[in-house]
């Protein structure tokens, strides 16, 4: 993929892609309990889970999953990971999966939330682009490496477009 090819095919995350996805999260997070492709099963299975791949020439080169969670009166979601091929970054490939996850929280309503590392700087600037603040820090989230993650939360669409 050079700098002018278009974004890859965002599309569902399939029981067949869980091998890569855990492949990709032992590069990915390899001090911080990556996912088993196990874990990726059951996310997948979970009802209330949205999971999304980006594809390049059918590889899978990035995943992406969200948690859609209480009520309809009352509904938030949660972005559990995002994941891109280290050789595929700065592509837009993470803000297509963003997006396609954003899409489904809005349709589902109420604000997103999600953790990052607080030293993950290109993150957290494609979250805030995305309308995301820090709204707290919890310290030691990460394990085993014991780094610090931010909570960071996008209002209620909806409520926004009604002021």
């Amino acid at each position: 993929m050079s700098p002018h090819d278009p974004l890859p095919l965002v599309d569902a995350l399939q029981p067949s892609d869980v091998a890569r996805c855990a492949e990709l999260e032992r590069i990915l997070f390899p001090g911080d309990d990556p996912w088993s492709a196990g874990a990726f099963r059951a996310e997948l299975a979970a009802p209330q889970n949205h999971y999304v791949a980006a594809r390049d020439e059918g590889r899978l080169i990035g995943y992406a999953g969200l948690a859609r969670l209480g009520t309809g009166i009352h509904p938030e979601s949660e972005v559990h990971t995002i994941g891109v091929d280290p050789q595929q970054r700065r592509r837009g490939v993470g803000g297509a999966l963003l997006a396609e996850l954003l899409r489904a929280a809005d349709a589902w309503g109420g604000p997103v939330f999600l953790e990052v590392r607080t030293d993950n700087d290109a993150a957290i600037a494609l979250y805030r682009r995305e309308g995301f603040e820090i709204v707290g820090t919890r310290k030691r989230y990460y394990q085993p490496s014991g780094a610090d993650a931010y909570t960071m939360c996008r209002p209620d669409r909806r409520k926004e477009s009604q002021s």
